[in-house]
């Protein structure tokens, strides 16, 4: 499937079409009804197929995601050859176009969906899986072609994963919302409906399937560009994900962008396999110098409207350009747009002129990251153009980033950036009462803890309520439901659960204190109200000479360094450094003299906490207290050790920055552990995250000084 800008690999299949097909069938789903438990390997709950078209995003046909009950339906995927089969709950997000179906509709109605028969499933909760490349290819006409296909079906009386080969016979309707890509040459049987259709020159997604032929081969394909008639929000766009079609295909470039810059991964990517097949996108670029480019236009915030992103184009090819239809609503749309209409000679001048443009472009709202984003994205276009236009477009280029960088910087818009300067914000975290919850660990057994129980008020004084001795670890959350239900019913307001803070030794600041449940069916204390850990136990950390690094500053040295760092991230804002992880790497933690080294408005950030690759990983959390921080952000690892983590580094950074004072934090962390519990596929690259936070000026009890909630 290809117009001629690309020329596959000779010889037919060879080693980089066998790594293309592994690619495919790494994304490829299946979709069984929900509630299905453990008869996911039963033909009866099988609704058809999918595949993985961004992290936590399923896209299949609407009549297969629409034939579940209520919206709801399970995803069964592989993450690896001999791995097994995972499954995960999935809500239909939004189908083209939305119909009623009948209850009890047979495969019959359900296949004659109207075109373009589409469907966007999202994940309930966060998984780690494969991801396929969608093309930003406008629609186009394949004629004798041929296109890969992969997908599930019953076979046999037992559901088996197939994949195959179709022709291109042709399209079926044109110029409107249903037009179809008729295949021919091969069977296509119920069950691989909602398979990814592949052209194999360029190596990527061009299609969906959607309905078999009713005698002999072949059947019917939906182009992916038919994902571009989503409906448009109808109100206000203050979020990348108030839109789904552009929360969907900046994860996809984004992830893309990630995996391709992995450097502790083995594996091939797509850029790689394309790159193996001898693409060339729009005779301009490689591979993968699309896949940083496309990544780095994702960090931006989306276009305002269709209507400029089509003047932009305008603007580049005259207006006598050919508008694709459905007309483009991304910035990887319009990149695609630009293959279609550039002279060979001019394809790369076309494709650096479109980012600059887009870097100057209207915003609909502006992130934290957004001027970082814009600086990257003229890297890109600066390191490309080195020695292939000529001397005098680069200059030209240099001189447009210069006026760039002379108008006035645009402040982030969002709504926790307003939120973080109103005065109302001020009284909402004005000192309140909230629950302590003290474990001392036994030196002679240190499975067990004691604990304590306390209710704080928001003039500083302190009550025990409960006390406990040589508790196992493990037994902590269901001995503590009690004492701790009576802390939360003393100190909570109506709407407003009071925050629990979480003295813990350092040893034991790791501990998952926010994911207990204190009853069968109650929500995980994180995710219903803010929790935040202290160290407990700075007194009994090494004096002198730093066994974590360095020499340690004298008592009141230290205490000056804490208390400097809290005044300014309370009083300045903050920035996110992560220390433990470098594009994917898994890198030691600095020793403590060089934490101290950064700068005040620094908040440490680790990334693979738990994915423990040094001896001295268990003490990092350690280090970062010995480097005088009061504040820091971690989140629990349960990836793969090659799996993309670029999306905790960046929604990190921004959600540190956007707080505007380090007060806030508790509250967004928990916000975030809210959204995640909820299945909100835009908080998922936060699960596991924990938040230390530990006021200097408040020492905790038994130091003979009051305790303020943060």
């Amino acid at each position: 499937m290809t117009d001629g800008h690309a020329r596959g690999a000779p010889g037919g299949p060879g080693n980089a079409h066998r790594a293309l097909r592994d690619l495919v069938m790494a994304a490829t789903v299946r979709i069984h009804r929900a509630g299905s438990g453990y008869a996911l390997d039963e033909p009866g709950t099988f609704l058809g197929s999918g595949f993985f078209v961004a992290p936590n995003w399923v896209l299949t046909c609407a009549h297969v995601a629409r034939s579940g009950e209520g919206g709801e339906v399970t995803v069964v995927y592989e993450t690896g050859p001999g791995r097994g089969t995972s499954a995960v709950a999935g809500e239909v997000a939004t189908a083209i176009p939305e119909q009623d179906i009948p209850e009890h509709a047979g495969p019959a109605l359900r296949g004659n969906w109207p075109a373009p028969d589409l469907a966007l499933v999202r994940l309930r909760e966060p998984v780690d899986h494969d991801c396929a490349y969608v093309t930003e290819r406008p629609a186009a006409y394949y004629g004798e072609a041929v296109v890969f296909y992969s997908g599930w079906s019953v076979v046999g009386g037992e559901l088996r994963r197939l994949n195959g080969t179709c022709t291109v016979q042709g399209t079926l309707g044109g110029w409107s919302d249903d037009e179809q890509i008729r295949l021919g040459g091969d069977v296509l049987p119920p069950g691989v409906s909602g398979g990814p259709v592949v052209d194999p020159v360029r190596g990527e997604v061009v299609g969906v399937l959607k309905s078999q032929a009713d005698r002999g081969l072949g059947g019917t394909c939906t182009g992916v560009e038919q994902l571009r008639a989503l409906p448009v929000p109808a109100g206000e766009v203050r979020a990348e994900h108030d839109d789904s079609y552009q929360a969907v295909f900046h994860a996809h470039d984004r992830y893309h962008r990630d995996r391709q810059r992995h450097p502790d991964s083995d594996r091939s990517t797509w850029a790689d396999v394309q790159n193996q097949l001898g693409a060339r996108p729009g005779r301009a670029l490689s591979p993968e110098e699309r896949t940083q480019l496309l990544g780095r236009l994702a960090d931006l915030p989306p276009p305002v409207s269709t209507r400029a992103l089509l003047g932009l184009l305008e603007s580049l090819l005259g207006s006598q350009a050919a508008i694709p239809h459905p007309a483009p609503r991304g910035w990887r749309d319009g990149l695609g747009a630009l293959y279609e209409t550039s002279r060979h000679d001019a394809a790369l001048e076309l494709v650096l002129d479109y980012a600059m443009r887009v870097m100057s472009a209207e915003r609909p709202f502006v992130t934290p990251g957004t001027q970082a984003a814009e600086r990257a994205l003229w890297e890109w276009v600066r390191q490309t153009a080195e020695g292939r236009p000529g001397p005098a477009y680069r200059r030209r280029l240099s001189e447009q980033w210069i006026e760039r960088l002379r108008l006035p910087p645009r402040d982030p818009s969002s709504a926790d950036a307003r939120a973080a300067r109103t005065p109302e914000h001020a009284a909402d975290r004005a000192p309140r009462r909230f629950a302590l919850l003290e474990l001392e660990q036994r030196g002679w057994e240190p499975g067990r803890c004691d604990w304590h129980v306390s209710v704080g008020g928001p003039t500083g004084e302190v009550v025990r309520l409960r006390d406990g001795e040589r508790t196992p670890l493990e037994e902590l959350p269901g001995v503590l439901a009690q004492p701790l239900a009576e802390a939360f019913r003393q100190c909570d307001e109506p709407g407003r659960p009071a925050d629990l803070q979480v003295a813990l030794p350092h040893l034991l600041l790791g501990l998952d204190v926010d994911a207990w449940q204190l009853g069968p069916g109650e929500p995980p204390l994180g995710a219903h109200r803010p929790v935040v850990v202290r160290c407990a136990d700075r007194e009994q950390l090494p004096d002198g000479d730093d066994p974590l690094g360095g020499k340690r500053p004298s008592a009141d040295e230290e205490q000056h360094e804490r208390e400097a760092r809290w005044r300014w991230l309370h009083a300045y804002g903050a920035k996110a450094e992560v220390v433990d992880c470098e594009d994917g790497l898994r890198v030691p933690v600095p020793p403590a003299d060089s934490l101290r080294g950064f700068p005040y408005r620094t908040v440490p950030v680790l990334c693979r906490y738990g994915d423990d690759r040094f001896e001295d990983d268990p003490v990092a959390l350690v280090r970062i207290v010995h480097g005088g921080y009061g504040v820091a952000l971690w989140r629990r690892w349960r990836g793969r050790p090659d799996a993309v983590c670029g999306e905790f580094h960046r929604q990190a950074g921004d959600t540190v920055a956007r707080a505007g004072s380090a007060d806030r934090l508790p509250e967004l962390v928990h916000a975030l552990r809210a959204g995640v519990r909820a299945g909100k596929p835009e908080t998922f690259w936060a699960d596991g995250i924990a938040l230390f936070y530990d006021d200097p000026r408040r020492p905790l009890p038994g130091t003979g000084d009051l305790l303020e909630a943060p």
